[in-house]
């Protein structure tokens, strides 16, 4: 059986439990052993990190031991998959730099509030994450993220929508949905999420089930194929 841990906690703003109860719900229905926890002590065994498929974080704007996101790293580099969306990953601990290379992205904006009306434009990709799915409406938070150019960009929103400061460079568009890898781990990020209701559109929903599995299926892979991690290891200095 396939083994993941939902860890949340931090602002409360972004209802951090009820999207963890959502997404635990996904998970077990396709089976998953799902163990949720409110601490961030559950990142310190790097061990039983290792054995999960997947790891779930939903912890906006904290700060995390150094040691603990040592562990999720070397986790993941080992083939255990993370997945997780809007401020929960990718503004979970804006001081981390080692936080934000492995997720591949960090939110320094939305401009507008939690109630802008914007398209979630899918991307001409090979990945099954957004199969025949068409680009949608989402009235929410519009999240402005610095990226990781490496990243595989499955979903975009232009901006600007709201006039502000940054509405004197030209249009761009920006990701919503990506994947990237990190050492033998999968990495999916969504940026939708500000409260858990936004799942109720079909399409965002089936984008997020499809991420979590996805980012699971790595752990498998790594197994079958005998994956060490020590095949990405360097003595040399990285932060």
């Amino acid at each position: 059986m396939k083994k993941a841990l939902i860890v949340w906690g931090g602002w409360d703003g972004h209802v951090p439990d009820k999207v963890a109860n959502l997404l635990s719900n996904t998970l077990k229905n396709e089976n998953f052993e799902v163990e949720i926890s409110d601490t961030l002590a559950s990142f310190k065994d790097v061990e039983k990190l290792k054995s999960l498929h997947l790891i779930v974080p939903i912890w906006t704007m904290g700060i995390i031991e150094e040691e603990y996101v040592t562990a999720i790293t070397e986790a993941v580099a080992s083939g255990t998959g993370i997945a997780g969306c809007h401020g929960g990953m990718c503004d979970a601990f804006r001081d981390s730099v080692q936080w934000q290379f492995m997720t591949g992205g960090q939110w320094v904006s939305h401009p507008g509030g939690d109630s802008v009306e914007y398209m979630v434009n899918i991307k001409n990709t090979s990945s099954d994450i957004v199969k025949d799915i068409a680009d949608f409406k989402v009235i929410s938070e519009h999240y402005y993220l610095h990226i990781d150019p490496a990243i595989e960009v499955l979903a975009t929103t232009r901006f600007p929508i709201v006039n502000w400061y940054h509405s004197s460079n030209k249009a761009v568009d920006i990701p919503v949905v990506w994947t990237k890898k990190w050492g033998h781990g999968r990495v999916f990020y969504n940026s939708l999420g500000h409260h858990a209701d936004v799942f109720d559109i079909p399409e965002a929903y089936e984008i997020m089930k499809r991420g979590l599995f996805w980012a699971a299926e790595g752990k498998d892979i790594a197994i079958e194929k005998g994956l060490s991690i020590e095949d990405f290891s360097s003595e040399l200095k990285m932060f």
